[in-house]
């Protein structure tokens, strides 16, 4: 598989291998070759494989802020194995500041435009290859959707995560400031105080420093075998991370000669691989719903919630990083970063499969060695052996739900209560500032849903934290249809509960004061009002008015499936 970047006198001509070359003199070739001379392309250079940089370069936020100096190493990189590079743009959504908009509803709906970008760029222009520079949450699942479905080699490079500060002596980074913001809001903390911490709290570029979706998403990608190894988590800008993304720049090429394509690494073993993973580092749970999405879009018939749900009982957590244990980023890493972490976990991984490399895991595992299995510990001496990431299922959750429960010893695991219902995150915080929400409620937050956010925009992780900071974490537990951010981690939280209210699920029946029963052990999540009830209530339910009812948000939600599919926009 060691094949030359350019073509040598083994590999067919390149206007038989390239799908991007036509016949010249075609109409095709006639009008491109009039468009790149434009652009100052040599017409011999038309006949190398032409190889895209997915580049969700943005002002708007400093996760995606370094992209453009990362695109123009890598331009260098492909000029330098024979290629041509052609730089497109996609969406670039961060949470912190695009999630201001339609209560947050931009954000998963972000996933899907970039998916659908980079299908209108890539495929159309006959491009023979493609390297997605990721970053931010939603942009990793969105370019590994894009390489599952279009089905050409294709590499995606982590962009890695961004330097934290520290504040009054105290380490303080994004969490910090996402937690403070929500401890004003509940008194815990003085308007001074979180402002100091919001000056210093990031000092680069980069994802958010925390075990949150970005850094979670980066390891999936290495674990599902789409990035070269060693390339995840990685200090952004850092020597390490450059040298990454010039490997990458010539492994591609290979790739196109190779016709290396990603379904042919995307298969169920991979996949099984990516849940440990996320199981072993206690990854955020965005990860269950964008890996299912990656599986659809590669035509698998694959239950990952099931995925979950299954091994979930065999993978203990090897490394707690904030926010599940107390280990940065930067431990993490120089404890060897998800190599280290699928060393571990050898004996239970299928170790055939591909790799983006063209080697089989095993192969690129086998010099792999833990720096530090302290950090990243045995499977025989965990930092906690019971799961990081719980799906429920029960009679308020007939599909499922999600509990991320950190390190579980710590976790109060029967919770049983009654309801008090809210339809907005703004109502449930306003409840909380009034005293409405007492020790024992178990909150329940509807609406938030694919649908009814629409997009999982409903600002779930707000109350969750501002519950946190009136002092009620270990009091109260919460259950919404509405998803958590990769950061959350505190108290008892069923999130993405499924079939959601909009869609008539038993969450849209709860009224308050109605009995509701969470248990980690068992993995049910129940409404524990009698059926006969639960029928007259639903014959008299209709559905609430759709909010943010227009433009991208309207399409989304019209063609948005469930969660079981991984809420893609195919049905």
């Amino acid at each position: 598989m060691d094949a030359p970047a350019s073509p040598a006198s083994t590999w067919p001509t390149p206007a038989r291998a390239l799908r991007s070359n036509f016949p010249r003199g075609s109409y095709l070739w006639s009008v491109r070759n009039a468009q790149w001379r434009a652009l100052g392309i040599p017409e011999e250079d038309c006949e190398k494989p032409k190889i895209a940089i997915v580049n969700s370069s943005s002002e708007l936020a400093s996760c995606f802020s370094h992209l453009d100096q990362v695109a123009a190493e890598l331009k260098k990189a492909l000029r330098a194995a024979g290629a041509v590079p052609f730089e497109i743009r996609t969406a670039a959504p961060s949470d912190f500041i695009t999630g201001a908009g339609a209560r947050g509803a931009y954000m998963l709906a972000a996933r899907d435009l970039i998916t659908n970008d980079i299908e209108v760029a890539v495929e159309g222009a006959q491009l023979d290859g493609m390297v997605c520079l990721t970053s931010c949450d939603k942009t990793v699942p969105g370019q590994l959707m894009a390489a599952a479905r279009l089905d050409i080699p294709a590499l995606l490079v982590p962009c890695g995560y961004q330097a934290s500060g520290n504040y009054q002596g105290h380490h303080c980074d994004i969490e910090e400031v996402f937690i403070g913001a929500m401890h004003v809001v509940s008194g815990a903390l003085d308007r001074d105080t979180l402002v100091g911490m919001s000056r210093e709290a990031i000092r680069s570029p980069g994802v958010c420093s925390g075990m949150g979706t970005a850094n979670s998403m980066h390891i999936v990608c290495e674990a599902l075998g789409m990035a070269l190894p060693g390339s995840a988590p990685v200090a952004a800008m850092s020597e390490r991370m450059m040298a990454d993304v010039r490997r990458a720049g010539a492994r591609i090429v290979q790739m196109v000669w190779e016709d290396l394509r990603p379904r042919a690494i995307l298969t169920p073993g991979a996949f099984a691989n990516a849940v440990r993973a996320v199981l072993a580092v206690g990854g955020s749970v965005n990860c269950v719903k964008h890996l299912q999405a990656v599986a659809t879009e590669a035509g698998l018939d694959l239950d990952v919630y099931r995925l979950f749900e299954e091994l979930g009982a065999e993978v203990p957590v090897l490394a707690g990083v904030r926010p599940v244990g107390v280990h940065s980023i930067e431990q993490f890493e120089a404890a060897g970063g998800c190599q280290a972490v699928l060393k571990q976990l050898v004996p239970q991984l299928d170790t055939r499969v591909l790799t983006v490399t063209g080697r089989t895991l095993a192969a690129d595992l086998d010099a792999v060695s833990v720096r530090d299995p302290e950090i990243i510990r045995p499977l025989d001496r965990p930092v906690a052996a019971l799961p990081a990431i719980v799906v429920l299922r029960g009679s308020l959750c007939p599909d499922t739900g999600i509990v991320k429960t950190g390190i579980l010893e710590r976790k109060t695991r029967r919770f049983e209560g009654p309801a008090i219902c809210f339809d907005t995150s703004d109502a449930a915080l306003a409840a909380l500032n009034e005293g409405r929400i007492q020790p024992g409620h178990v909150v329940v937050m509807r609406g938030a849903g694919t649908r009814g956010g629409p997009a999982m925009g409903g600002g779930a992780s707000r109350v969750v934290f501002a519950i946190d900071g009136a002092g009620l974490g270990d009091q109260v537990a919460l259950v919404t249809d509405g998803h958590l951010s990769g950061l959350v981690c505190k108290g008892l939280v069923v999130a993405e509960v499924a079939p959601e209210a909009a869609l008539g699920g038993p969450l849209a029946l709860v009224r308050n004061d109605d009995p509701i029963a969470i248990d980690l052990d068992t993995r049910c999540c129940d409404l524990l009002v009698d059926s006969a009830e639960m029928q007259r209530r639903r014959a008299a339910w209709t559905p609430a008015p759709p909010q943010f009812d227009r433009g991208w948000l309207q399409i989304y939600r019209n063609n948005v499936s469930t969660p079981a599919r991984g809420a893609v926009l195919v049905k």
